[in-house]
């Protein structure tokens, strides 16, 4: 029997390449424009994806890029992702929603009830992606913080950068909050009883009363409990502390696994091994954590035509292009069997990054989606109205009910 993997779409301004915006097949003009966003949430919505996340920054630069001489060559400046999600959620039908939020500088109340907010909007079609750390950069644009994670060391390892280790502990603590917050509503909190002029039954809401080592919350948050009772929370993990992160706080990770002969550390079933391990030691609950393998892909009808496009791009660039995840380049075949591969190893869904738009999101929906489709890879769309149903999450109930009942 084929395995199963849900398909999911990681869409990042005009592409994951850097060049992507020179493309004649581009929309430059448009990245800023609201049917930029419709039209290609539409397009993943109508091919049946089940989710799309969308990236964000709080600076100019990319992450760790240096501050001075910033290059003119390259896509700067973007919309709010919680406000494109927004935008679309009435727009589209059935695809999960899951915009991009730092930690560190926004509030976890603000993002809590911006994200309930969208689950709302999307009738429980809502999650959010968390990622850690601040850059200098991004420091000075809020001017709170001298300290943060202005590079990578030396050894590429999270452990051994003391700033990075607190950032992903503040991450985690940033996770809870989000989850209490969302609890802290039970789901028959209000009554709108007209007759007897009670709306809402005050003992149903609950402070969250959170004292952390970053995050001090006494208060509920202003939105009732929302569809999916706590919209998804998802991490991008590629080595021990953020895999630590996802296995304690998240309900979906994205992994960066390369094939033999790729990135050494990045095999598939060195990554599974680590989470079951972290997930072992730190996850609570009977629910699993779902595991989702990220590709950057460029796809043209033939791989001759796909590579051409690659060196065009890669000159305008001035360099070779690189990611954190497994580049495919080649036919909506090649992209069909790397995915088909995935599965086959276990991962409960593969996350695709188009390396541009909107091409490669068009040539997804129409071309590898039915490949996927014809071969029985791609999870039956059961017509489940909530992501976490569609994904087989059960819809949490609130902490403070089980709380109560233990009293």
């Amino acid at each position: 029997m084929t395995e199963q993997v849900h398909l999911a779409l990681a869409l990042e301004r005009a592409g994951w390449h850097p060049a992507a915006w020179r493309e004649a097949s581009a929309r430059p003009r448009d990245l800023t424009s609201p049917r930029y966003w419709r039209d290609l949430l539409r397009t993943a919505d109508d091919a049946g994806l089940a989710l799309a996340t969308i990236e964000d920054a709080l600076s100019l630069t990319d992450r760790f890029e240096p501050v001075e001489g910033l290059r003119r060559d390259r896509v700067r400046g973007r919309l709010d992702a919680v406000l494109i999600a927004s935008f679309v959620a009435p727009l589209t039908r059935r695809i999960g929603l899951v915009p991009t939020v730092t930690t560190t500088h926004p509030e976890p109340f603000h993002v809590a009830t911006g994200i309930q907010t969208l689950d709302y909007a999307s009738r429980g079609r809502a999650g959010v992606r968390l990622v850690a750390g601040a850059s200098a950069a991004e420091r000075a644009n809020f001017g709170r913080r001298t300290a943060g994670v202005d590079a990578l060391p030396a050894s590429g390892r999270v452990e051994d950068a003391p700033g990075i280790v607190a950032a992903f502990r503040e991450a985690g603590e940033f996770a809870d909050v989000l989850s209490r917050l969302w609890d802290s509503w039970q789901d028959d909190a209000i009554i709108r009883d007209a007759g007897t002029g009670r709306f809402l039954d005050a003992d149903r809401v609950h402070d969250i009363e959170f004292e952390g080592e970053f995050f001090s919350i006494h208060g509920a948050s202003i939105v009732p409990r929302s569809p999916q009772g706590r919209p998804l929370l998802t991490v991008l993990a590629h080595q021990t502390v953020p895999y630590r992160l996802a296995a304690e706080h998240a309900d979906l990770v994205f992994v960066t696994p390369h094939g033999e002969g790729g990135r050494p550390g990045f095999d598939l079933a060195g990554i599974r091994a680590e989470l079951d391990a972290a997930a072992d030691e730190l996850r609570t609950g009977g629910e699993r954590l779902r595991v989702y393998a990220d590709l950057v892909v460029l796809i043209e009808d033939t791989a001759a035509a796909a590579r051409s496009a690659l060196v065009r791009l890669d000159d305008w660039d001035g360099a070779p292009l690189a990611s954190d995840a497994r580049i495919v380049v080649g036919t909506p075949g090649d992209v069909a069997a790397a995915v088909r591969e995935l599965a086959a190893a276990g991962v409960d869904g593969v996350r695709l990054r188009p390396a541009r738009q909107p091409a490669d999101v068009v040539a997804i929906a129409e071309k590898v989606v039915p490949l996927l489709r014809s071969t029985g890879t791609l999870r039956q769309d059961d017509g489940a109205g909530t992501l976490r149903t569609r994904l087989d999450l059960a819809r949490p109930e609130s902490r403070y009910v089980r709380e109560k009942v233990a009293l």
